[in-house]
């Protein structure tokens, strides 16, 4: 009889995984580890399709999916623990060389079989497990099957994934799903209510998945656990009556010391529970071993250390590796002060920078806090500031690896060059690019540190909680926090978040996220303080001739809720921004021919020149999307041909060698000068010669938009001539933003200074006419007598005047008669073609 019979009728596909698994076992333990995974993550699947009360994370993996809340509530904490001792087992067995021992695999299936009852009793809609039934391992088959390398499953990883459905498109709409789906949740919400009024009567065995599930996380630590000292090791000097306990766990150092104890306690109890026996008994161990061992306490689910010489106790995702508890230990005598150390000032020199470094230092030392958050306005040089803290934190020991996490890839790049630059010994590693490379230094986005985390290298993780000392949030931001909550929650490091976002307009949330006051970081120097200190130059609103009129609304109206959700959108680390459900009349005014002409010609008439005034700045056009995007570049070749297709160009994420035409914009001389962004130039980008941004989209996120007006906000010296420095730049809001967030910054009308081009030619235009006043003779019998060519520098008057009149009428002859600016002067400029209207 199989431990799974009662999955057949309602949950085929499930079964079938199950029984796989089940036969596995012995003859196979690796590949029954797969198959217990792969049943999981199909019941997972099932409740995420079924019950609607479960609500779709950001990535729907199954590691995500049993994270998100809606279900960790649904499940329980022993089915959720069950779970992820299942996908360890699971992920080892595909992805670990080390070997998989047959009681590994009889633990996968044991818990499959728990999680399996508790599905079938909750949502089972026909006949329900016995409350009785148990998991006999004598039901196991012990028949031979052939083998499956790791290779073959990860074959069949990628094979079984590519056929499942994607919850995520599944669910997008529930408007739109089938009817039978409808029918069914309706139907599985009606056993869920049934089940929930009986009492579960069913052993779960937590006290196995304790065990179990703290003896795998010490094996993912590297502690092999093989010693008959490892567990149960007896102590002398407690407080009872025998004077003697026993440690549930010490894990030892090479040196034959107590490097750490671990106290289990029942999965039923808090673990803190344990907090004052367990030290009790590292009073024990340091006096018989002279050296006090770090102190973990956990019941399987939780897990807490303390580290009773330095900071009060907290909660842990794991355990730490034999040697970070080895610089544990020996920190506690080789830490230096912080406040007296010097700040290298070949990496920062700015009153400001230093300044955030010795108040984040203080928060470190004195008020012994784990947590910073720094607002620094964007420009100012958070990064260089990150470095010179990471060097200080470095020196006096307080820090031996950093992690430093952005959202984009270019941020990435960009942050890992800053730290070969400032700080070359510490062997910055772009964990983008090079996942296998060590160093002292890791940069990376999230999505990449998320799989980093789950890597496992022979029954290791390679990145365990206690790999750094110091993790570094570049912009601190709600979604970030929303979608990656758990790398901050999983590294036991310090932290430090930094925003360019004032500290009035931070969310709450985000203050809760560092234990801070709202209101108050831990530094902060705003934009306001910068412009008036001379290190970054302020925007002037341009006004502008059209606007889409936002809903009668701004930014601090909205409900928490929807500035969550309207952050989520705007924020997207790989530039994927959803198209979002806009009113229709907005898509209408964005794609409409003759807004996108008038926006161009203000921004071409009316945006700050370069080069003697003959071309427009360097900018950034901020567009909706990446239809929208092409669009205003169509539109500008169309009305701007004379510029070759070379002067505007879409910059997004969908573009091949977006890269190159960075570096190309990046470059005073060098087209493009118009950069249409969609996303990907909203933050990161560092070019100090951009003087113009557009805003030709609806911003939704107050922290995205801030980031987008700091792309203006660098100087620049003599960007127009020599002496003469970028002192503003100009914003063009064509979508209320401004008033959205109530920003109020000084006006202008824009450039409206004739360039120098347009100078030379009203001046050769004078010229001429002068010459014509000057002359008197008859100039159509004079000047017709010039039939040859004009050889060196004109000689007379008279060749003097003929040479003006080509130059007048070449310019006049390279107008694009169908440009929407030349248009509806055509009639006279069609005459002025005519070479013989000059003579």
């Amino acid at each position: 009889m199989s431990n799974f019979a009662f999955l057949e009728a309602e949950w085929p596909s499930l079964y079938e995984a199950a029984i796989k698994a089940s036969n596995a076992v012995y003859p196979d333990p690796r590949t029954a580890c797969f198959y217990a995974r792969r049943a999981l993550e199909l019941a997972v699947q099932w409740m995420y399709k079924h019950d609607y009360s479960l609500l779709l994370p950001y990535q729907d993996n199954l590691s995500a999916l049993i994270h998100e809340p809606t279900f960790k509530k649904a499940a329980g904490e022993a089915i959720f623990n069950k779970a992820r001792v299942i996908i360890r087992l699971g992920n080892q067995a595909v992805h670990s060389n080390s070997s998989v021992l047959v009681d590994d695999s009889i633990t996968a299936v044991r818990e499959l079989f728990h999680i399996s009852y508790w599905l079938a009793r909750t949502y089972a809609r026909e006949g329900k497990p016995e409350p009785g039934l148990s998991f006999n391992p004598e039901d196991l088959p012990k028949t031979t099957v052939p083998k499956q390398t790791m290779e073959q499953l990860q074959n069949l990883e990628t094979s079984l994934r590519e056929k499942d459905e994607k919850l995520s498109e599944l669910l997008a709409d529930k408007s739109a799903l089938d009817e039978e789906l409808k029918r069914l949740r309706v139907e599985v919400a009606k056993a869920k209510e049934a089940s929930a009024l009986l009492p579960d009567t069913h052993d779960y065995s937590e006290a196995e998945t304790r065990d179990f599930f703290i003896d795998l996380l010490l094996k993912e630590a590297g502690w092999a656990l093989n010693q008959a000292r490892d567990r149960e090791f007896e102590v002398s000097g407690m407080p009872n009556e025998s004077g003697v306990g026993f440690v549930d766990y010490v894990l030892w150092g090479d040196d034959g010391k107590p490097l750490a104890l671990v106290e289990a306690k029942r999965t039923t109890r808090d673990p803190r529970v344990g907090q004052q026996q367990a030290k009790l008994y590292a009073d024990c161990l340091e006096k018989q071993f002279g050296q006090r061992p770090v102190i973990f306490y956990s019941n399987g689910y939780e897990t807490w250390i303390w580290d009773d010489s330095s900071y009060p106790p907290r909660q842990v995702q794991g355990f730490y590796k034999k040697p970070e508890l080895e610089l544990l230990i020996q920190r506690r005598s080789s830490r230096r002060p912080l406040a007296t150390a010097e700040i290298n000032s070949a990496i920062v020199e700015r009153y400001y920078q230093t300044r955030a470094i010795r108040r984040i230092g203080e928060a470190f030392e004195q008020d012994n806090d784990r947590k910073a958050l720094v607002v620094m306005a964007t420009g100012a040089g958070k990064t260089r500031t990150v470095i010179a803290l990471s060097d200080l934190l470095m020196r006096c020991n307080w820090v031996k690896r950093v992690l430093f996490l952005a959202d984009r890839v270019a941020l990435v790049n960009q942050a890992v060059n800053a730290f070969k630059k400032h700080m070359p010994d510490s062997a910055p590693v772009n964990l983008v690019t090079e996942k296998d490379t060590e160093g002292r230094v890791f940069v990376s986005t999230y999505p990449t540190m998320m799989k980093q985390i789950e890597e496992m290298s022979n029954g290791q993780r390679r990145f365990g909680v206690g790999h750094f000392d110091l993790v570094i949030i570049d912009e601190a931001h709600r979604s970030v926090f929303k979608k990656y909550r758990a790398i901050f929650d999983y590294f036991d490091s310090l932290l430090v978040g930094l925003t360019a976002t004032p500290k009035n307009e931070i969310e709450r949330n985000t203050y809760s996220l560092f234990d801070l006051e709202t209101g108050v970081p831990t530094d902060a120097y705003h934009l306001e303080e910068a412009v008036k200190d001379g290190f970054l130059v302020p925007p002037k609103a341009v006004s502008v001739p059209l606007k889409f009129q936002r809903q009668g609304i701004n930014y601090d109206e909205l409900s928490d809720e929807d500035k969550e959700q309207w952050d989520e959108l705007e924020w997207d680390e790989d530039g994927e921004i959803p198209d979002r459900v806009e009113a229709e009349a907005v898509n209408k005014w964005l794609f409409n021919k003759d807004t996108v002409d008038k926006v161009l010609a203000h921004l071409m008439e009316r945006g700050l020149k370069v080069a003697g005034g003959d071309r427009l700045g360097k900018t950034i056009l901020f567009a909706k999307n990446q239809a929208h995007a092409e669009y205003i570049a169509e539109r500008f070749n169309a009305n701007y041909p004379h510029f070759k297709g070379e002067f505007a160009r879409t910059i997004t994420f969908k573009i091949e060698y977006a890269q190159s035409l960075i570096n190309n914009f990046s470059i005073k001389e060098k087209a493009p000068h118009l950069a249409i962004s969609v996303d990907m130039l909203d933050t990161g980008i560092d070019v100090p010669e951009v003087v113009n941004l557009v805003f030709f989209k609806l911003v939704r996120s107050r922290t995205k938009f801030w980031q987008m007006v700091g792309r203006g906000t660098r100087l620049c010296p003599d960007l127009f001539e020599p002496g003469k420095d970028k002192q503003f730049f100009y914003l063009f809001d064509y979508c209320q933003n401004l008033e959205f967030f109530s920003q109020n910054p000084e006006t202008t009308d824009g450039a409206l200074g004739d360039s120098l081009g347009t100078r030379l030619f009203k001046s050769r235009l004078e010229l001429l006419s002068e010459l014509d006043r000057k002359l008197e003779v008859d100039i159509d019998c004079e000047i017709g007598k010039e039939t040859q060519e004009i050889y060196g520098e004109p000689k007379t008057e008279v060749e003097v005047r003929r040479s003006i009149a080509e130059m007048l009428h070449s310019e006049i002859a390279s107008m694009n008669l169908n440009n929407f600016v030349v248009r509806p002067r055509r009639k006279l400029v069609s005459w002025q073609l005519n070479f013989e209207s000059y003579l």
